[in-house]
């Protein structure tokens, strides 16, 4: 269900949707959980980040960036630094506009692991909703490992049993070989039409995501890899109040902790778990 203002949600003509955002308003409508917003226009911008993830993974599924460990991880050096750790760092006086870009033009030249490649996507996604100008002011010093992410990307996980297109799920793969520990899961864009894309594996169906991750478990073992209820989404209301701005730092940024744990396509509630650990000792 949907509500604006407080009041049930009519679709109108007027509003010149295409069609990946009706199919978007129509999963939203049919769902148990109420999206409620204040206004129509936080609803429009919504529907165009989540239209622009689903375009940015496809654009990454097209691309020539492979999939690898932190270990393996590269970059192009004319924009990123490689870390020791296999992060990407943001190298001085360059735009973060076009080191995000750059990622999707450049593939040959990338290669990181599935939990980055989700973040690089809403990064991307954010780039082509709120416009260079501003992504450059909000977003000085990108640093891409992991679930990682500037503060203003406002990224959040939690559990449901109902997601949209241009969310992030997780399957899970609980046996899986010790000798392959990259699959452990596999985090994955919702596409629509029952189909999900996750780094390295390219855009399937949630049957075909199991069925590869069930190839990948320890010998012998009967427990099936599975959809979990993770769900985790940028802040489309925060990222919303930046798409009126003008090219101007928001002052007092939050900077998060890095957390370089080396393991392979971790879901987001595992990164926070980690960074929670790292905090309190």
């Amino acid at each position: 269900m949907i509500q604006v203002s407080g009041s049930p949600f009519q679709l109108s003509e007027s509003w010149n949707l295409g069609k990946t955002e009706k199919a978007i308003v129509k999963d939203m409508q049919n769902s148990p959980p109420v999206y409620a917003y204040p206004t129509a226009n936080l609803l429009l911008f919504e529907l165009n980040v989540r239209k622009n993830i689903i375009q940015s993974a496809r654009e990454m599924n097209e691309s020539e960036a492979v999939f690898s460990s932190f270990r393996n991880a590269r970059c192009n050096p004319q924009y990123w630094n490689l870390t020791e750790s296999g992060g990407f760092s943001l190298k001085p006086g360059v735009l973060p506009a076009d080191a995000i870009r750059d990622i999707f033009k450049n593939g040959d030249l990338y290669a990181f692991e599935c939990a980055t490649a989700c973040v690089i996507i809403f990064y991307h996604a954010a780039l082509n909703s709120i416009g260079a100008s501003v992504f450059n002011s909000i977003f000085q010093d990108l640093y891409l490992y992991s679930w990682h992410t500037d503060s203003d990307l406002g990224l959040y996980t939690f559990y449901s049993d109902h997601y949209l297109p241009g969310d992030v799920v997780y399957f899970k793969n609980p046996d899986f070989s010790p000798r392959t520990p990259w699959f452990r899961g596999l985090n994955s864009v919702v596409m629509g039409d029952g189909e999900f894309f996750s780094h390295g594996v390219r855009i399937k169906t949630a049957d075909q995501m199991i069925e590869t991750l069930n190839k990948k478990r320890i010998p012998e073992s009967n427990q099936s890899a599975y959809l979990t209820n993770l769900v985790t989404r940028p802040g489309f209301e925060r990222l919303a109040s930046f798409s009126n701005m003008q090219s101007v730092r928001p002052a007092r940024k939050m900077r998060y902790v890095v957390v370089h744990h080396n393991k392979n396509s971790i879901p987001f509630i595992e990164y926070l778990f980690y960074l929670r650990q790292m905090i309190n000792e």
